[in-house]
């Protein structure tokens, strides 16, 4: 088999099940562990895919975007520690965003089970699936964006949305992103939720960034916020405590849950 061959197997492999391990793969391909390292490189070099130990994960761009089912058993545990530690952050707001996601959602889920009874939020948010999770909450007054609805993530886009924002003053935004780099800043795939995103980080007083390990040192198609915008990145222990240090140099606290 050819290295272009074998390396379109291997991206399609990490798009399909969201990671590749290298001794999988040189099983499965029937080479040597060194050309599938090799192949990794190449791939990691071209941006298509992030190196991890023992193999690699996909990176969402343009051409491949995750859906809200494969996110949901993907690093739930990760993403479980890091809502609850993104929760305990509240710190009295009365008005919060919860962006589209998973780990977002988690987060909401986090601070319902953490409201005492006599608090009262407002939660507005583009996802249905967090406004769900909030729904019933009696602490919790939801306010869902219109727009168009995106199948993948189950989340509102378009003007609707972005001039529903345009006509708030939140307190707290938690939000996500496909990608973070100290070079390009948060990124995501879509223009449309980049869109909705960027007057989500206008209308803000303050924003968290909820995020796994495999979304730091990565850059997607379109450029949202920088990194200074937020006054905290809220990831995993994934994320190692020399990244940690230079993502913070920059200005956000960065705690690793």
């Amino acid at each position: 088999m050819e290295a272009d061959e074998r390396q379109r197997r291997i991206l399609a492999l990490a798009r399909h099940d969201g990671r590749v391990e290298v001794a999988r793969l040189a099983d499965d391909l029937r080479v040597a562990p060194e050309t599938v390292r090799r192949d990794l490189r190449q791939l990691v070099e071209r941006g298509m895919l992030q190196r991890v130990h023992g193999g690699a994960h996909p990176v969402e761009g343009v051409g491949y975007e995750s859906d809200v089912e494969q996110r949901s058993h993907s690093q739930v545990a990760e993403k479980r520690r890091i809502a609850v530690a993104a929760a305990a952050r509240l710190e009295g707001a009365e008005s919060v965003y919860v962006d589209e996601g998973v780990t977002p959602q988690l987060v909401a889920e986090a601070i319902a089970a953490s409201l005492r009874p006599d608090a009262k939020l407002t939660v507005v948010t583009s996802s249905l699936l967090a406004a769900g999770a909030l729904a019933h909450v009696p602490q919790v007054t939801v306010m869902l964006l219109g727009g168009r609805l995106r199948g993948r993530t189950m989340a509102t886009v378009d003007h609707w949305a972005t001039r529903m924002l345009r006509e708030l003053v939140i307190d707290l935004a938690y939000l996500g992103a496909n990608g973070i780099s100290r070079d390009h800043g948060l990124t995501t795939p879509d223009p449309a939720v980049a869109a909705v995103k960027a007057q989500v980080v206008a209308s803000a007083r303050r924003r968290i960034f909820v995020g796994v390990h495999t979304k730091f040192n990565v850059s997607s198609f379109c450029r949202f916020a920088d990194i200074p915008d937020f006054e905290a990145l809220v990831t995993d222990t994934g994320v190692s405590v020399a990244d940690a240090h230079r993502f913070g140099a920059m200005g956000p606290h960065v705690v690793r849950a």
